[in-house]
């Protein structure tokens, strides 16, 4: 089932356009990847599935019903991270996600075990100290609590990782792969290396649409170009003057696009005992995918 569907999504503040038409999919139990520049819309999309910003044209459906603005319905089925969550300083985390649950007009009992689990889940169990006194990673891991605590359908995190250092960062990828076996996640983010690491399906939005879109597997087989390294042990500038389409790339290393010349330079090689150290076949990384699209 998708639990998120866009349809011909549109939007213009005054003479800028900022979407142009999305269309985007997303099935249930997967993270998906919604990949942008800064200020290429994303954070305009994630408004609109919320209900917060009215669109130009296009509709919205959250778990089959349509969202309309003004009218929080469909969020019952959303739980949402902005990139600076904020909370009530005074408190502390467990405090907090009781008032979450009591808003959410929890049972008791119901809200003190989803509080225990969460905290748990999110490293935050220990931690006894007033909100005031938390690192961003540790109120970031405090707003993904807060965002599943009444287990929604779909987790909605717009840029949730751009501030943080390399272990805050590391440590949030590792809480939302372990959400996504209760709730689906849309993972809005300019860092590509994130979509990488923990996301299912993607979607390249440029120039107010989406160029580029579907499982990030099938994207890389799609693109794959037969690109390939070789480490010639010393003689890069040997093998430079004899095959035309090699190219130094570093003091080591030769990059070979024209793959029909590789069985005739490691011929050559083998002809004039020149050992490969290294000979590899560059996969394209989803970076390489988005700097090619958006270059068109």
């Amino acid at each position: 089932m998708n639990i998120l569907e866009i349809n011909n999504l549109k939007k213009a503040f005054a003479e800028k356009e900022v979407l142009k038409g999305v269309d985007l999919t997303v099935s249930s139990n997967t993270i998906y990847g919604f990949v942008g520049k800064n200020g290429a819309g994303k954070t305009t999309t994630m408004k609109m599935i919320l209900g917060l910003m009215k669109s130009d044209e296009g509709k919205i459906f959250v778990n089959g019903k349509e969202v309309k603005y003004g009218d929080n319905e469909t969020n019952r089925y959303i739980g949402y991270l902005p990139d600076v969550p904020e909370f009530y300083n005074y408190m502390n985390a467990r405090e907090y996600l009781k008032l979450c649950g009591e808003i959410s007009k929890m049972k008791s009992d119901d809200i003190k075990k989803r509080t225990d689990e969460l905290l748990e889940k999110v490293g935050l169990a220990g931690e006894k100290k007033k909100i005031k006194g938390y690192s961003r990673g540790m109120k970031q891991r405090l707003g993904v609590a807060a965002a599943l605590f009444s287990r929604p359908k779909l987790l909605i995190c717009d840029e949730p990782t751009s501030a943080l250092d390399p272990i805050g960062r590391k440590e949030l990828l590792e809480i939302l792969l372990e959400a996504k076996k209760e709730t689906t996640i849309i993972f809005s983010t300019h860092i590509l290396s994130d979509v990488e690491k923990i996301c299912d399906e993607m979607a390249f939005l440029n120039d107010g649409k989406i160029v580029l879109s579907g499982k990030i597997s099938d994207i890389k087989n799609k693109n794959r170009k037969n690109r390939y390294i070789i480490d010639s042990d010393g003689h890069n500038d040997e093998l430079i003057g004899v095959f035309e389409g090699l190219r130094k790339i570093s003091d080591d290393e030769l990059e070979l696009i024209d793959v029909t010349k590789l069985s005739n330079i490691l011929e050559y090689m083998s002809n004039n005992d020149i050992k490969p150290l290294k000979i590899e076949r560059v996969e394209p990384s989803v970076e390489d995918l988005f700097v090619e699209v958006t270059k068109q």
